[in-house]
């Protein structure tokens, strides 16, 4: 049977830009999967459209990003001081402005629609019944998997949410996560159909990310060639948990001060999220626990910089309570560097563990400070996991990304009946896969 052509897809990102600087704002993993598959498809010769929500004023209507990669940035609600919580407010604004950009062209002008976050997810139902082409949707997270993990003192997603999210289910024509545990939680929590449910696990950029001469790297950083450096790259909110990473490095670093040794903890990123509401807590932590010599910080950083952070460092910190993969993970490895991750979600794929680097379960500072210290203990054990990164990494290529996704989009094109999906009743997500719902088709349009 021959495929179906893909000549033009419509990506939407809602809440966030793929041009965006990831590591702080709402700019983190989804950015750099949006960006680099966009990319890698627009390389395979299909012209990608993406259309995001304008943050700026002096942001132009249309960006052509690279060859074959036009952004669109949509104007809905103001520029600026709008919470990822208040953008539903908004999802009528930019879907209008995302059905105005297609009516500006013959019917027919996009082959599918590709939905990232339950947000973009909305946006893409309408489009989807307006232009009669199929729907592809990545969630990347879910409200109620990170419901059940949430730091301390950090807030539950809220049940706008999880209903959002289990429409988006309902609707979408092929349902894409990131590893087989996600696509089952999908299955178990929201009762997605597994034979809609597709798997594309996220890549890397392997010719950014890769080994190099570590004390070339630590005098670009200006970081001491003889120190143990142990880094955290990611937003600074409590989901991802940096603190964790502090606390338990803490005595270690009083030990080998005690020793005349030295162990430092990069923190590369910038608050997010919840984290805005304290947005010097890891700071006033890092004074508090009498480590701030030992403590470095520096912003975001584009991917070639981020790279070098990467080579400069003995180990790579993921202490995250919820990851849908963990790219950062994934880059470490690249890089040469071995990872030690909490053992959530994805980074069970991510991290081959004993092998690479190391999975912690749960977020006990005592088991962290013992897991980095026995690591850390034991530098050709360190060397040896990083050689084996490097191998591990490379089966996570964003060509690879690329072409699983065209197997999901090519499914969708070939089954897409034209059809009206309608939910009979919208339930309540249910964590224990208890509630069932039915679901009937229509052949009348909106």
């Amino acid at each position: 049977m021959r495929r179906p052509e893909l000549r033009r897809i419509a990506l939407i990102s809602v809440h966030t830009s793929p041009l965006a600087q990831p590591g702080t704002g709402d700019a983190g993993g989804m950015n750099v999967y949006v960006w680099q598959t966009a990319r890698t498809l627009a390389q395979r010769g299909i012209d990608v459209e993406i259309f995001t929500r304008a943050t700026s004023s002096a942001d132009a209507p249309s960006v052509r990003a690279a060859d074959g990669v036009l952004v669109r940035n949509v104007v809905a609600g103001p520029f600026e001081g709008l919470d990822k919580r208040d953008l539903p407010t908004q999802l009528c604004a930019f879907a209008a402005g995302v059905l105005r950009a297609e009516a500006m062209h013959p019917p027919g002008h996009y082959d599918l629609v590709h939905s990232h976050y339950w947000l973009s997810g909305q946006v893409g139902w309408l489009a989807r019944d307006r232009w009669r082409v199929p729907l592809v949707h990545t969630a990347h997270t879910l409200a109620a998997v990170k419901n059940l993990a949430l730091a301390a003192g950090d807030e539950p997603e809220p049940m706008l949410r999880q209903v959002g999210e289990q429409q988006v289910v309902a609707e979408a024509d092929r349902l894409v996560a990131n590893t087989d545990a996600e696509a089952q939680q999908l299955i178990s929590i929201h009762h997605a159909d597994p034979d809609r449910v597709d798997v594309a696990t996220p890549g890397v950029d392997l010719t950014t990310y890769r080994p190099g001469p570590r004390d070339v790297a630590r005098a670009e950083l200006g970081l001491d060639p003889g120190e143990v450096v142990v880094t955290f790259v990611g937003r600074i909110q409590p989901l991802k948990a940096p603190d964790v990473l502090i606390r338990a490095a803490a005595p270690i670093i009083d030990r080998a001060r005690a020793s005349g040794r030295r162990v430092r903890v990069l923190v590369v990123g910038g608050p997010s999220g919840s984290g805005l509401a304290r947005p010097t807590a890891l700071i006033d932590l890092v004074a508090e626990l009498g480590i701030a010599d030992e403590v470095t910080f520096l912003p975001p950083q584009r991917p070639e910089m981020l790279a070098t952070v990467y080579r400069a460092s003995d180990l790579v910190a993921v202490p995250s309570y919820s990851e849908s993969f963990g790219l950062v993970a994934i880059e470490a490895q690249a890089s040469g560097v071995p990872v030690i991750a909490a053992d959530v979600g994805g980074l069970g794929v991510a991290v081959h563990d004993g092998v690479t680097g190391m999975l912690v379960g749960g977020h006990r500072i005592d088991d962290w400070t013992a897991a980095i210290d026995g690591l850390l203990a034991h530098p050709r054990r360190l060397a040896e996991m990083g050689a084996a990164a490097v191998t591990h990494a490379q089966n996570f290529s964003w060509d690879h990304t690329a072409d699983q996704l065209l197997e999901s989009y090519h499914r969708a094109v070939a089954t897409y009946d034209g059809a009206v999906s309608r939910p009979e009743q919208i339930p309540t997500p249910s964590t224990r896969g208890t509630r069932r719902w039915s679901r009937r088709r229509s052949g009348v349009r909106a």
